[in-house]
């Protein structure tokens, strides 16, 4: 389910006596705090325009309902990127009652940046030092009791992926959502920057100004200094907009001209400042850290060792992915097939008889679910296990820190590369991964590789179309065509969409053995995304087009086909009708094939070679693999980019798709 707006969010809070708001840098177990909290139930909200969603879900804690809000991992709460104008609007709209603020106790210095922030707003904050185990591993220890001094909010150490420490927190979240539970406290900076602040909150109290969101002046003259945006835009619709703005361009001149530094980023470098110098004063070091972390770095990142390591890890995840794919794939679209697909034969038989609603019928409920069942679900469950691998043992960082130089000729950097070869195994999960990348530029470059990388199901036409009746050494060209293709398409993109990529900001964090309970629930809560939004559509695509074929309405696309399928391309008009049902499945459009050769030429046709040659073989082949997304992947790419340019992509890889079909024919003869 999905919220549309702030709206959305404050009806949600409307509903829930006190509400928590998780936030945090990247990779600070954030989500292993909100999972661990929740569990399922799990809504999303989107705001108009914007991609990047806001987890909402419930839990129960000492007969108290609360509400959390889990907020895009983001290292500050600035307008640059999407992750952090959502996360900041999402705070503002919502008005939490409390912060749950997730630090990462190795990172501690990097990591107060984002608390000292949210207290500006002042916001109640709540303090969790997770990975607090890791710390102590790494020869860190820290005083929590004196950070909570200074920073004068409670600070609770946590261990998330095993739940220590939760308890705890949710307990000091109540007590700071109480009216008088908590003091609202504010940072300090250098008197400079604290006299232009007073000077500015002083004037907006003065003039009795309605202050935005229910904000503190301080909040306000801080948003101001720092030439945000959204609030300059609303300090020049104010009656006094000129004396606010006035004002604002004399405080900040002053610390500009003390400095040599603009307001905004002398305001960044005090907080930065005395995040640095809160962290110096509570963590001690009591060992050296660890060499064979080091040792790990340098091997993994190194372009000697790192590269050929990479590519055996990637030959091996692909492998496992492909051979484990296929093993749940036969098993359960077997078991489907010998017991489900009887029985539902038989019901729907005896319910509305042998004619073209039956058929259309089984259409939906037996071959759809079994195509999700051998197709869609087999890949994508492998494929996030996979995945959470990568993620819990940190190598994940350093395959983007190698990928990083290559991926910026396509204007990504190096996150896009595992959503690139999760296309290999499935593209539906493949798109769901581009929420790594943090400008929509990005994702649309990623989703549109994505969408020509050819799938799992995609190879089976390549082997069982090419291999067979023209050769192993053509079926291989076709994988070097759509991989110069792809790359020829990205840089091409990556000239045209307006905009500019983000460079790649990431720290190489520790690395750590695997937990198999924290690996299965992250498998688990990113499958059920696939099982909810893609399953779906595929059944509802099955019964579409299966009551097209029943109907006999299919034979009517010949005609308009007809100048692309045998003009431009050459090929027979009932290579062409397929192409309509690769939508659904790939491979469904080679087992069509030669079915409807047999309808249109006669029941003596058994074989591909008695209705194609073999270049035109080579052709259809070559088409069907660039050909548009199946029908699960257009809707999650509208769901991750909107439907406007899930149908761009799409028709773009058909494009791609007729463009390197007609020039193959024209070219290639075998």
């Amino acid at each position: 389910m999905a919220l549309g707006c702030h709206s959305g969010i404050a009806r949600w809070k409307e509903r829930l006596p006190i509400t928590f708001a998780l936030a945090g840098n990247p990779n600070v177990g954030k989500s292993s705090v909100f999972n661990w909290l929740t569990g399922m139930g799990v809504t999303t909200a989107n705001y108009p325009g914007k991609t990047v969603e806001v987890n909402l879900a419930t839990t129960h804690f000492k007969d108290r309902e609360i509400g959390i809000m889990d907020l895009p991992g983001t290292y500050s709460l600035g307008s640059v990127s999407e992750d952090q104008w959502v996360a900041r609007q999402a705070l503002l709209d919502a008005d939490p009652d409390a912060v749950l603020v997730i630090v990462d106790a190795t990172r501690l210095e990097r990591n107060l940046f984002l608390p000292l922030q949210l207290l500006d707003l002042g916001l109640p904050v709540v303090v969790a030092l997770n990975l607090i185990d890791e710390a102590w591993r790494c020869g860190l220890r820290i005083d929590h009791h004196r950070l909570s001094r200074l920073l004068g909010v409670p600070v609770v150490p946590t261990v998330a992926i095993r739940g220590q420490g939760l308890d705890q927190l949710v307990e000091m979240g109540c007590k700071a959502a109480q009216p008088n539970g908590l003091p609202r406290v504010t940072p300090r900076y250098g008197m400079d920057v604290e006299d232009a602040i007073g000077a500015l909150s002083d004037l907006l109290a003065k003039e009795g100004i309605a202050l935005p969101h229910g904000l503190p002046p301080r909040a306000v003259a801080v948003l101001l200094l720092e030439e945000d945006e959204e609030f300059l835009a609303w300090a020049r619709a104010l009656p006094e907009g000129e004396r606010v703005l006035a004002k604002v361009a004399e405080v900040a001149s002053s610390i500009a001209l003390r400095h040599g530094e603009p307001a905004p980023l002398w305001i960044a470098r005090e907080r930065h400042g005395l995040a640095g110098a809160i962290a110096a004063q509570v963590q001690r070091s009591v060992r050296a850290p660890s060499k064979s972390q080091d040792r790990l770095w340098r091997l993994t990142t190194a372009p000697a060792t790192g590269y050929p390591l990479l590519i055996l890890t990637m030959a091996g995840l692909f492998a496992f992915l492909f051979f484990v794919g296929n093993f749940l794939s036969d098993l359960l679209g077997g078991v489907w097939q010998a017991y489900a697909s009887p029985a539902i034969r038989f019901v729907i038989e005896a319910a509305v008889g042998q004619g073209v609603m039956s058929k259309t019928l089984l259409w939906g409920l037996d071959a759809g679910i079994n195509a999700a069942l051998s197709v869609g679900i087999p890949y994508v469950l492998t494929f996030y296990f996979l995945l959470s691998i990568l993620e819990d043992t940190g190598y994940l960082n350093s395959i983007a820190f190698l990928t990083d130089p290559f991926m910026h000729k396509l204007g990504l950097h190096g996150r896009a590369a595992i959503p690139l070869v999760a296309g290999a195994g499935c593209n539906v999960p493949a798109i769901m991964g581009i929420r790594v990348l943090t400008t929509m530029r990005e994702r649309i470059l990623a989703s549109t590789l994505v969408c020509l990388m050819p799938c799992s199901a995609r190879p089976a036409v390549i082997a069982g179309a090419v291999s067979k009746y023209v050769g192993w050494g053509p079926a291989v060209g076709i994988y070097l065509i759509v991989a110069g293709i792809a790359f020829s398409g990205g840089w091409g993109l990556n000239r045209v969409l307006p905009g500019h990529s983000a460079g790649l900001v990431m720290e190489m964090f520790p690395f750590r053995p695997p937990s198999l309970s924290k690996m299965l629930r992250c498998t688990w809560y990113r499958f059920r995304d696939f099982l909810f939004v893609a399953t779906p559509v595929v059944l509802a695509g099955s019964f579409v087009l299966g009551l097209i074929y029943e109907s006999g309405f299919l034979w009517a696309f010949t005609a308009p086909l007809a100048p692309v399928v045998e003009g431009w391309l050459g090929l027979p008009a009932v290579a062409g009708l397929t192409l309509l049902f690769a939508v659904l499945r790939k491979e469904l459009a080679l087992q069509l094939l030669v079915t409807l050769a047999i309808a249109k030429y006669g029941a003596g046709v058994t074989d591909l070679l008695q209705f194609m040659d073999r270049s035109q073989i080579f052709t259809y082949t070559l088409v069907n693999t660039l050909y548009i997304p199946c029908i699960a992947t257009v809707a999650v790419l509208a769901k991750e980019l909107g439907w406007r340019r899930a149908l761009l992509i799409s028709g773009f890889t058909i494009l791609l798709a007729l463009t390197a079909g007609g020039i193959a024919r024209r070219l290639i003869a075998f």
